[in-house]
């Protein structure tokens, strides 16, 4: 059961008869109702300030509605105390009995009690990642790589259909110098000594293979070739092993896309979906030929007074109009993103969530005004924007990558410290600020180390657990067997305060869910994970609170149920972020 839910409702059920008596007006709309653990436990176990959003439209004072409310609520079972507090919370402490009865509902829904229903099935489109293919993924990816992939997890989680999708650059002028340093290593695999790499291509030894496998597929026959001839099959052929290199290293952190849509399919084939894009917009009366200001900081000497093909970006929020197309006649970037984003609105989403590095934060609100004029205001776009990755090893900067030439790969750093502790430190922080990754630190074996603090606490509940059998060999291990264990026995504070944590987990999923925040979940199991080792240390002071009586087997099995419900949690948390719970560790 979701306590906070049934609480709401309850609420919900006493506003309504206290309006059909008359002490409510009648025409009040009472919408819905929301509690929230309060942060001091001698105010309760949870408040509402429900009395508060209903005074102004009830022109009446929140505290004479709490009055009602309170008055209302204190006849019915379940509630400990009820009371009005400053201008209006209503402060509720439950029954001791709600919070043991969270042991056997964990129990016997498994991973579901790990699942809400805001989503309801709507189609959501998560697009993350979407690093240009010149090159193998670095760790600034990394962290775009494992936000967006937790965040579809939790939006799946809570009841959305989700796709996940990456957006090959593959139409850019980038793409084209990819192709001649893939040709530089090719002249390279066929005895041509190259010297340095020529300023403006790609330097690394990543490219080597490229240049081997093209050797081995053209001989020297692309060498009496024009670039003009050669270029299409070369940057196929680069584009091709980049592809195949970068879904690699996606595959080594556990990350996974249903789409990989192609920028350059956008204007191939049948139809130029760019073209089709601005027209619609210029139907719309969207889409001028005007002039646009010189951006701030821009060099005069390269900037060109020219009139242009504009989106009327302003109109929808963003600080200037943007151009369209580029003084060649060429689409500009933003061109194609915007036919992009025409497509997925096509295909049927109308929300949208994009992930961007730090380097593209001033791409949010023109992208976010094209999917308004688009949509007519029918979709929305929310874009994250994940802050820069600080790359350590203790305390110093981590030296760039000989293979990848400028940068480390996210590759070096998954094989160095393993996927969980790149997984969950990367979500161990919120996505808008700079993240510090110490890669001597994330494989420590220490209450410091919130990786390791995490997994520690669900592999001790299952050695705890493990003890617990050999004690009482007879004592239930199917969790829904265990589910009918006598959890009145559970009495102490601490037992109770981690029994109400985890009566949090729901609602956090579903509020993380809300915001598109799944650092609150690692945050969470951090939590929940130090009030079970708090819980576990006190019996090594008070022998009473061991979780293993040998003389009370009945109060060993109540004890034993709300650590496997608190091993679930914990399972069922880390499997939402990608990261694996072990059930030992050496």
């Amino acid at each position: 059961m979701n306590v906070l839910a049934h609480v709401e409702d309850r609420i919900a059920a006493a506003l309504a008869s206290l309006q059909a008596e008359g002490a409510l007006p009648a025409d009040l709309r009472l919408g819905s109702v929301e509690v929230e653990p309060t942060k001091d436990a001698t105010h309760g176990d949870l408040a509402s300030n429900v009395a508060m959003v209903l005074a102004k439209p009830a022109r009446m004072k929140p505290r004479d509605i709490a009055d009602k409310l309170v008055a209302k609520l204190a006849t019915e079972p379940g509630f400990a105390k009820i009371a009005v507090a400053g201008p209006g919370f209503v402060n509720i402490t439950l029954e001791t009995k709600a919070w043991q009865g969270i042991v056997p509902d964990i129990l016997n829904a498994g991973d579901a009690f790990a699942r809400v229903d805001i989503g309801k099935g709507q189609p959501v489109n998560v697009e993350f990642v979407s690093a240009n293919p010149t090159g193998p993924m670095h760790v600034g990816h990394c962290r775009g790589a494992v936000f967006g992939d937790a965040l579809a997890n939790l939006l799946a989680a809570a009841g959305y259909q989700v796709t996940r999708e990456y957006y090959i650059n593959d139409a850019g002028a980038q793409v084209d110098v990819l192709a001649r340093s893939a040709y530089l290593r090719y002249r390279e695999a066929l005895g041509e000594a190259i010297g340095a790499i020529p300023e403006g291509l790609y330097p690394g030894d990543y490219l080597k293979p490229v240049g081997e496998t093209l050797a081995k597929a053209h001989g020297p026959g692309l060498l009496a070739k024009s670039e003009a001839e050669w270029l299409p099959d070369v940057r196929a052929a680069a584009m091709t092993a980049m592809l195949a290199e970068i879904k690699g290293d996606l595959a080594a952190l556990n990350v996974r896309h249903d789409v990989f849509f192609s920028e350059r399919s956008l204007t191939t084939g049948n139809r130029d979906e760019v073209a089709l894009t601005i027209q619609e917009l210029r139907d719309k009366g969207l889409v001028v030929e005007g002039r646009l200001e010189k951006p701030k900081g821009h060099d005069d000497g390269e900037w060109e007074d020219r009139e242009q093909t504009v989106f009327k970006a302003t109109q929808f929020g963003d600080d200037v109009d943007r151009a369209l197309l580029k003084s060649d006649g060429s689409y500009t970037y933003f061109a194609s993103d915007m036919a992009y984003h025409h497509n997925k609105l096509e295909r049927g989403f109308t929300q949208l969530i994009n992930v961007f590095g730090a380097d593209h934060s001033g791409y949010v609100k023109r992208m976010q005004a094209a999917v308004k004029a688009l949509s007519s205001g029918k979709a929305d776009l929310d874009i994250k924007v994940c802050q820069l990755v600080r790359l350590l090893r203790n305390g110093e900067p981590v030296k760039m990558s000989k293979r990848a030439g400028t940068f480390v790969t996210l590759r070096e750093v998954v094989d160095e410290v393993g996927r969980d502790p790149v997984r969950f430190m990367m979500l161990y922080r919120k996505n808008d600020a700079t993240l510090d990754f110490d890669m001597a630190k994330v494989i420590e074996q220490s209450k410091e180390n919130p990786v390791f603090y995490v997994q520690y606490a669900h592999a001790r509940a299952h050695s705890i657990f493990r003890n617990a059998l050999q004690a009482f060999p007879d004592m239930p291990e199917d969790p829904t067997a265990l589910a009918k264990a006598e959890t009145a026995r559970l009495t102490d504070p601490a037992e109770i305060d981690l029994m109400r944590k985890l009566a949090l987990f729901p609602r956090m999923l579903e509020g993380a869910a809300r915001v598109h925040e799944p650092h609150r979940l690692a945050f969470y199991l951090h939590d929940v994970a130090s009030t079970f080792h708090s819980l576990y240390a006190r019996g090594n002071d008070s022998p009473y609170l061991r979780f293993i009586q040998s003389n009370d087997r009945t109060l060993t099995v109540a004890r034993m149920a709300l650590v496997r419900a608190f091993a679930q949690v914990i399972a069922s948390g880390l499997a939402l972020l990608g990261v694996g719970a072990p059930l030992e560790m050496r």
